[in-house]
């Protein structure tokens, strides 16, 4: 049995779990905002005295690891509707710049024209200091997403360590040529 899958979810207070088993459908809503989710015939999801489980109907390979898969999704969506996630990265670079304006975040970061990237729906992006983006939202996947889009637009480089790097990510950093004696 999953070991993950076994676990309970276990609801705070403040947070409603819904589950429609003709549809298949757990919809979650919360102080932050509300989430849905389909799930796969495999599996079965049940809400009672304050916690969702998560149990697969029958013993196959695909149904094994539908059950740790739904029960981690269903855990990320009431955490994200109470408490919400978060990714802080980091600009570094002379010149390297960020801003918001409006959905638009404008990032300088060292080509001939600046970069506007496009804030989807669902995610707030706040730049602090010109050098520090924080990404939040209540989607897990969504927030990953937008950060890692964002990073990819200067990935950090290994000699002088230039570029967007998540808060808590090391760069192991390369010894430039030795030059001419």
């Amino acid at each position: 049995m999953s070991r993950l899958g076994r676990l309970p979810v276990v609801i705070p207070q403040g947070v409603q779990v819904q589950v429609d088993s003709e549809e298949r459908r757990v919809e979650v809503k919360g102080p932050k905002g509300a989430l849905s989710m389909e799930y796969r015939p495999e599996v079965e999801v049940k809400v009672e005295d304050g916690v969702c489980r998560v149990e697969r109907k029958n013993d196959t390979k695909k149904a094994r690891s539908f059950h740790g898969l739904y029960r981690q999704l269903i855990h990320n969506m009431v955490k994200g509707v109470s408490e919400g996630f978060e990714k802080v990265l980091l600009i570094n670079g002379i010149g390297y710049r960020a801003e918001v304006r409006g959905n638009v975040v404008v990032l300088s970061l060292g080509f001939s024209m600046p970069i506007e990237y496009l804030v989807p729906e669902g995610v707030t992006v706040t730049v602090e200091e010109n050098t520090r983006i924080r990404v939040s939202g209540i989607d897990k996947a969504l927030v990953g997403k937008v950060a890692a889009e964002i990073r990819s637009l200067r990935p950090v480089e290994p000699y002088k360590g230039k570029g967007i790097r998540y808060e808590n990510e090391m760069v192991r950093r390369k010894v430039g040529k030795a030059g001419v004696k």
